[in-house]
């Protein structure tokens, strides 16, 4: 409020106090209250089903831990036989195919209890989920009170979907990285670190090296030399300790070999690769097919990504640079496919933000997209995993190996609809997150700094019409009428 001790100049508008707060806060702030009630029993709602469904299921396997097991092996490995790391099978089957320096985080949590090592991961995973889709719709712009109630709906949500669910079922990492990608890119530019959490990332897995070029290409030049320095001092700490296992690694014949996971085919790989292995009935026959879609699926989605980061939206840019990532990756096990609860938070920003049959359609494809890669029943089959996502409704054959009778290479009609889910639904959600950015949702306000007072703006235009005197009176001084302090304080 601007306080002028000294009479008012003929012509300036009156001045009067600022009006008090109007009591209708108070109903907004109940609202919110409320909101955040519904929203933290919607999520106890769902976390408890979880709960029960792994406490009652009949197979008692909801929970298997399987990768954490192998995980756990590494590191025993490590501390044992290190030199036979990636030789031999961690679990029947199954060898280990994360980077060395994964291995020393891994043989650190070997020396945790089991019980309590599969407990608390499970934990962190939940925590991981909420603090995602929490800093997602900071990024977005929400505060308060209507943020957190937006991150547990939004959680409660994502936990009853299939890649969510599948993570927890394995013991595996992905929501813990995501997690801590999502928080590096939403740090303020200016911090020294940023950077630092992609390039732990992909210290452990590599698919988040494609942020590298992201930053590179919304000329975040510091940022990318920060994440690639600390992702190659990860990968020298891996030939330091580990040297024999980091050559095998980086230079051995399977660094480049796709299949060093499993069969590129087995439905659960949702990727680009997957898809078209499927669909030419061979791993050689899809090969350049792939190649070729995936060159120009990184080219179109990277730049898409720059394009809405410059254009003042961030997290549709570093959320369509994910996206871009399971697509062209040769392996995004359905696990990977965690992204789907940060691209909900987007879509319900959205739905919001819109209006009239915008905001119906951004509904619309939210409700499609949760059902695309919910944990639905597998009704009429048996199976381990209970709930199934769509994916399983088709027959897969397992992923040991690619053979003629494999039934991926099968497909028809339904069968390849169901199986090929995922990735037909991540092209879906990577065209959209592009057109509603554009259409559908309203450009950042740019900060402006708030107009001054009436009463400074009548001196300032008096000020521009006549060149300043001796004696002209300032903030602060007195006026050589009144004899009365003149104070501007706002």
């Amino acid at each position: 409020m601007l306080l002028l001790a000294s009479p008012r100049p003929t012509g300036a508008p009156a001045l009067v106090p600022s009006p008090p707060a109007r009591p209708a806060g108070r109903p907004a702030r109940t609202r919110s209250r409320r909101a955040v009630l519904a929203a933290a029993a919607l999520f106890a709602l769902a976390l408890a089903g979880y709960g029960a469904e792994v406490a009652l299921h009949p197979l008692r396997d909801m929970l298997t831990w399987f990768d954490l097991r192998v995980y756990v092996a590494a590191g025993q490995t490590v501390v044992h036989a290190p030199g036979m790391l990636y030789v031999w099978p961690m679990m029947p089957h199954f060898r280990f195919t994360y980077t060395p320096f994964a291995a020393l985080v891994f043989a650190a949590w070997a020396w945790v209890p089991w019980a309590t090592l599969a407990w608390v991961a499970t934990a962190a995973s939940v925590a991981a989920l909420g603090l995602a889709v929490w800093l997602t719709l900071g990024g977005l712009g929400w505060r308060g009170r209507h943020r957190l109630a937006g991150a547990l709906a939004l959680s409660a949500v994502a936990l009853w979907t299939e890649p969510v669910q599948r993570t927890l079922h394995l013991g595996q990492v992905e929501l813990l990285l995501m997690a801590l990608v999502i928080a590096d890119l939403c740090l303020a530019d200016r911090r020294w670190w940023k950077g630092a959490g992609i390039g732990l990332a992909a210290g452990v897995k590599l698919v988040p090296l494609i942020f590298i070029p992201y930053l590179l290409l919304t000329r975040r030049f510091r940022q990318a030399v920060v994440a690639t320095v600390t992702f190659g001092a990860l990968a020298g700490a891996g030939f330091l300790v580990l040297p024999q296992a980091s050559w095998q690694w980086w230079f051995g014949a399977d660094f480049l070999r796709a299949g060093r996971t499993g069969f590129v085919g087995f439905l659960a790989n949702q990727s680009l690769r997957g898809m078209f292995t499927r669909q030419s009935g061979s791993l050689a026959g899809g090969l350049w097919w792939w190649a070729a879609a995936a060159g120009l699926a990184a080219a179109a989605g990277l730049i898409t990504a720059a394009r809405l980061h410059r254009s003042g939206r961030p997290v549709h840019g570093w959320l369509t640079c994910a996206l871009t990532g399971l697509i062209v990756s040769p392996v995004s096990w359905d696990h990977h496919w965690v992204w789907v609860a940060p691209a909900l938070a987007v879509l319900a920003d959205a739905a919001l933000r819109a209006a009239r049959l915008a905001r119906w359609a951004c509904w619309a494809l939210l409700a499609a997209l949760a059902a695309a890669y919910g944990a639905w029943p597998m009704l009429g089959r048996a199976g381990p995993l209970v709930p199934w996502g769509l994916i399983w409704y088709a027959p897969g054959s397992g992923a040991s190996g690619s053979h003629p009778w494999n039934s991926e290479y099968h497909w028809h009609g339904l069968d390849w609809l169901a199986g090929n889910a995922y990735i037909l639904a991540g092209l879906v959600a990577f065209a959209a997150v592009a057109v509603l950015a554009r259409r559908c949702i309203p450009a950042p306000a740019v900060p402006r700094r708030s107009a001054p007072p009436a009463g400074v703006q009548y001196l300032i235009a008096q000020s521009r019409k006549a060149p300043p005197r001796a004696g002209w009176p300032r903030a602060g001084a007195e006026d050589h009428r009144s004899r009365r302090p003149i104070s501007l304080v706002e």
